[in-house]
């Protein structure tokens, strides 16, 4: 299916800095990346780019939201990494290696991604060298990310694993510049039953025991946080290195 593509407005520029990543990078890094841009208009199950394909794009959700994971060759199902959402930017391992995507990008919604040409900014980088660190900081803060999920999942209960995941949704995986978090978060049962690697019935029994709490409400195709500091307190101590990034509640332990 054909992509419709526009170019990148520099009226986007307010609402990419609601990323602390991208609102930390340099002025002449920002515009360089917004350049040698193109917005990517996607339809509900079309793929971004496949496990396997050359491509080496930046990417930033503009509008929509992405499943990131991997497609099981046996029975068709989806394994899901993350969930990502405006304005959550990602591909920047296959940009820095050289080496064919890992995963899978498929559009959970019609939505909208800013693509940034590879070749074009590997040239201003090449021209920039500096401006590499801000490259790695990206790439080491979703280092840090898989190393917390990994060490998640030999440690922790799945009710803690799930308020992990509903925080970080919430602040954009601590990259949220937006001191008002979050309340709704649309991520079906499902999609975190499958990033955790259990059944949708053990995500549901334990999201229960939230709901019963007041902690959390569950509607359709969402999860409304109703008691944010409840929800800090059941996620426990977080990494300081990402805690540091997150806007949380003063009164959060």
């Amino acid at each position: 299916m054909a992509r419709r593509t526009e170019s990148t407005p520099l009226t986007l520029l307010p609402a990419l800095k609601s990323h602390l990543w991208f609102a930390s990078c340099p002025a002449p890094f920002q515009l360089a990346l917004i350049e040698r841009s193109r917005l990517w208009h996607i339809k509900t199950g079309e793929f971004l780019f496949s496990r396997g394909e050359a491509q080496d794009s930046l990417c930033c959700v503009v509008a929509g939201a992405l499943k990131i994971g991997s497609i099981n060759p046996k029975d068709g199902s989806h394994r899901l990494t993350m969930y990502v959402e405006p304005y959550h930017w990602f591909g920047e391992i296959s940009l820095i290696d050289g080496m064919p995507r890992s995963q899978d990008a498929i559009a959970d919604t019609d939505s909208t991604v800013m693509v940034v040409n590879g070749p074009q900014l590997l040239e201003w980088l090449g021209q920039h060298p500096a401006h590499w660190r801000d490259l790695a900081r990206l790439a080491c803060g979703k280092l840090r990310l898989i190393l917390t999920a990994i060490e998640d999942n030999a440690t922790l209960s799945i009710e803690q694993q799930l308020a992990r995941r509903l925080l970080f949704s919430a602040t954009n995986f601590g990259q949220s510049t937006n001191p008002s978090i979050r309340r709704r978060v649309r991520l079906p049962q499902e999609y975190l039953a499958r990033m955790l690697g259990v059944s949708r019935q053990t995500v549901n029994k334990a999201l229960r025991a939230l709901e019963r709490e007041r902690v959390l409400a569950l509607h359709y195709a969402e999860i409304e946080i109703v008691d944010m500091p409840a929800l800090v307190a059941r996620a426990g101590a977080v990494d300081p290195s990402l805690r540091q990034s997150m806007v949380l509640p003063e009164d959060a332990p």
